[in-house]
């Protein structure tokens, strides 16, 4: 580690009093950046979510307190307002505060409006990108967001609001009409309701589709079934979140790039595959 630990960039002090916002990726320490591993060793406090996991927490140094700051829908959880306030006072305490989120801060990470807090009591802070689920999640599945037989665009959205409904924002019929892959993030509690109205807004019910639970980690599960049958199969399998859902024609390549397959049937299914489209 000597070795490596020389041959790094030079990292960007973590100066005191400031907060830096930090993505932890789906779950596996090795899909830390370079960046989030150095904010870990700095770090005075870590401020951590729900998602975080012990192997990446057990990363940071020996003197940084840990405070838990987790929401998860339809359990309690602290309010956003005091989560967004303890962070100030840290800061304003003159400690270098991590906060952090799992997979990447700002996509669906509630990570803007953190940031918008301590811009607004003037309190200096960094994002850290991480690697979100539905990039390190469906890779770790062996399912690839994008193939260029397949689809040129990818629609991320969300399975629950702020309050942890539905939300009522969504055009559905865009969303189907807007790109050939959708990813569901935080979708479990509403997925019957959710592939109802993919349904209803033109969305074949064959459509292949597939759930990741706890992507990347040792429990990971990964459940290949139907948009259709997309919730009976979750309720089947007693899946438990995080839970990610890709809906579209990339989950059958999973048959050829399933890192969990023999050698010889991804080879197979990739032979397949391929004489359907290149050959």
């Amino acid at each position: 580690m000597t070795g490596l630990a020389a041959r790094l960039p030079p990292m960007p002090n973590f100066t005191p009093g400031h907060v830096w916002l930090v993505g932890a990726g789906p779950g596996d320490p090795g899909l830390l950046s370079l960046l989030a591993l150095h904010a870990l060793n700095e770090a005075d406090v870590v401020v951590y979510d729900a998602l975080v996991s012990a192997d990446i927490l057990a990363l940071a140094g020996p003197k940084a307190a840990r405070e838990y700051a987790g929401k998860r829908g339809g359990k309690p959880s602290p309010k956003q307002r005091d989560i967004s306030e303890r962070l100030i006072e840290l800061a304003r305490q003159g400690l270098k505060v991590l906060r952090l989120k799992g997979g990447d801060p700002c996509l669906f990470g509630r990570g803007a409006e953190e940031a918008l807090a301590l811009a607004a009591a003037k309190v200096p802070f960094r994002f850290v990108p991480g690697i979100t689920a539905g990039l390190g999640g469906l890779a770790a599945a062996g399912i690839p967001m994008t193939h260029r037989e397949v689809n040129s665009a990818v629609t991320f959205f969300t399975g629950h609001d702020a309050g942890g409904d539905l939300p009522d924002s969504i055009d559905w019929t865009a969303l189907v009409n807007g790109a050939p892959v959708l990813v569901l993030y935080m979708g479990l509690a509403h997925l019957a309701r959710i592939s109802a109205k993919l349904i209803e807004a033109g969305l074949d019910a064959k459509t292949p589709a597939a759930l990741v639970s706890k992507a990347t980690m040792d429990e990971q599960q990964v459940i290949e079934t139907t948009l259709g049958r997309a919730a009976a199969s979750a309720d089947a399998a007693r899946l438990e979140p995080p839970c990610l859902i890709v809906i579209g024609d990339v989950v059958p390549l999973r048959a050829a790039l399933n890192p969990n397959a023999t050698i010889e049937a991804r080879a197979a299914a990739a032979e397949a595959i391929l004489d359907r489209t290149h050959r």
